[in-house]
């Protein structure tokens, strides 16, 4: 499922669109993408479920920590941790769940602080060589409390949990008190249907309104009771490069708008507004709320520039690069959304974003 606001998407087969030219930024977008997917069958990211058919260059990260980890003996947490040092240092960073948001997590923070090391928690062993290869050092569930970890960050969702706010407090429980304890969540919480305003104080939906968003709401509340910060997203959107399929080199989206491509008439509001960040944004944004070791605080990431579906595929129609055209939208009585507007924590945090807009991100996009 692909998350966007409040709304979720089924996965879809990818809609795509060759470039006219391969100038402006797009070199920079394979550089800080192509990593993404060293081993593509098994690309299913614990955010967004990407093309599992492209082929990608793997990408190392900086200081990679040649973690050596028998095929044989990567099950038992122990035995994946054998070669890790026995000393977790102040700079080290703990994802939990580093699919693609936890993996561009990753890069950005081994940018910014060389020498750390990185450590990637995961439900199942299936990605541990693709992580082995990015530099990240991986895990099943902690099961020994003394790694404790100066900064974590917990990207999984809730998906595959049956006790996501309990998960969540097992990572709590790995943090030291120190650094940063982030927790990327959803702006689903927001009690706002009506395309009005929120801002990160905006009230939150009463627990048992919801059952998805009373699991959230659960998760939050642990990340506050240890003291740790929580980061409400709106709906994640990437675009990928491919080398070569069917012998041409095409882009790959990934969002709200190619779902509904793929459908042609989908029957829900045009009027209901999106709110939107791009991959790479949520990321750095997360890494700048790590560093500046915040306590108990609510940050909201978004572009603040929320637009209607309707508005969104006519941008998509009028861009002339995808390979389908959308029809229409045909529902009349669904809810509406909300304007998301994170002003206070760009502000406190210090950060804009690479993507101000989707407008502005389909432009660069060639």
């Amino acid at each position: 499922m692909i998350i966007m606001g409040t709304t979720s998407f089924p996965t879809t087969n990818v809609v795509v669109f060759k470039p006219q030219n391969l100038t402006g930024n797009f070199p920079n977008l394979v550089r800080c993408l192509g990593f993404l997917t060293p081993k593509p069958p098994h690309l299913r990211s614990s955010h967004s479920n990407l093309a599992s058919r492209v082929k990608f260059t793997p990408f190392s990260l900086s200081k990679a920590t040649h973690l050596k980890v028998s095929h044989d003996a990567l099950s038992p947490t122990e035995q994946s941790l054998s070669s890790s040092p026995k000393v977790i240092g102040e700079h080290d960073l703990l994802i939990v769940g580093p699919g693609v948001l936890g993996r561009l997590v990753a890069q950005k923070w081994c940018q910014e602080i060389p020498g750390c090391q990185v450590y990637g928690q995961t439900m199942t062993t299936n990605h541990h060589d693709e992580l082995i290869q990015m530099g990240i050092k991986p895990s099943l569930k902690w099961t020994e409390a003394t790694h404790k970890f100066h900064n974590v960050i917990y990207c999984a969702p809730p998906s595959r949990s049956p006790d996501y706010a309990g998960n969540v407090r097992l990572a709590a429980l790995s943090w030291n008190g120190e650094g940063s304890f982030l927790f990327t969540s959803s702006s689903s919480p927001y009690d706002c249907n009506d395309n009005g305003s929120c801002d990160e104080d905006s009230p939150v939906v009463p627990i048992g309104s919801s059952p998805r968003v009373d699991v959230i709401l659960k998760a939050e509340s642990v990340v506050l009771e240890f003291g740790g910060s929580v980061l409400r997203l709106a709906g994640l959107y990437i675009s990928l490069l491919g080398f070569k399929l069917l012998e041409l080199q095409e882009f790959f989206y990934r969002g709200a708008h190619n779902y509904y491509l793929e459908k042609g008439i989908v029957d829900i509001r045009p009027d209901h507004i999106l709110n939107l960040i791009h991959y790479e944004d949520a990321a750095s944004l997360a890494v700048a709320i790590l560093k500046k070791k915040f306590r108990g605080q609510i940050f909201l990431g978004c572009d603040n520039h929320p637009l209607s579906r309707q508005e969104m595929m006519d941008l998509v129609n009028k861009s002339g690069k995808f390979s389908k055209k959308f029809d229409k939208f045909t529902g009349t009585d669904d809810p509406l959304g909300k304007r998301l507007n994170n002003t206070r924590t760009r502000q406190v945090v210090g950060w804009e974003p690479k993507y101000p807009s989707f407008p502005r991100f389909l432009e660069s996009s060639m």
